[in-house]
């Protein structure tokens, strides 16, 4: 299943964004465009140039295969975190995270959303504590245990 990161916006008047969160193949194959695709202009500039610089500085010193290596860093990046560097950028557009959803699919994600967004808060189901309850803990084991720890009771 994958993780769905789901940005809101602003204003009531457009449907949420869901951004998968994960590795992107096309982000490491072809950077800038990925980046130009998704409306991330200035980093798309900034990957195009980035290798450039890397591959002029690659002939000049004479590196070799190692130039091209440096060059394939900025694509690695950008396979790594170009999902991040999108949610990034709807944040500084005003959007905000709504929350995270997994699924199977974009599909999928998509319905669990509106499900889970079209939820009223007046539901006579009781949210559930992030902190559990005392009383339903295990009580403290005594005996033996294994392992670099002590025996649980004696001193």
């Amino acid at each position: 299943m994958a993780s769905y990161v789901v940005m809101e916006p602003p204003g009531r008047g457009e449907d949420a964004v869901l951004v998968r969160d994960g590795f992107t193949w096309l982000g490491l194959l072809f950077p800038p465009l990925w980046l130009a695709w998704h409306r991330l202009w200035l980093e798309a500039v900034l990957a195009a140039v980035a290798m450039a610089l890397l591959s002029v500085a690659a002939d000049r010193f004479g590196l070799g295969p190692a130039g091209d290596a440096l060059s394939m860093l900025v694509s690695l990046y950008v396979g790594l975190e170009g999902q991040g560097l999108r949610v990034a950028a709807l944040r500084r557009r005003g959007w905000r995270e709504w929350g995270v959803v997994e699924a199977g699919c974009l599909a999928d994600a998509e319905m669990r959303h509106a499900l889970e967004a079209g939820a009223s808060p007046e539901s006579d189901v009781a949210p559930r504590p992030l902190t559990p309850d005392a009383n339903l803990a295990r009580a403290p084991q005594t005996g033996m245990a294994l392992g670099l720890t002590h025996t649980p009771g004696r001193p």
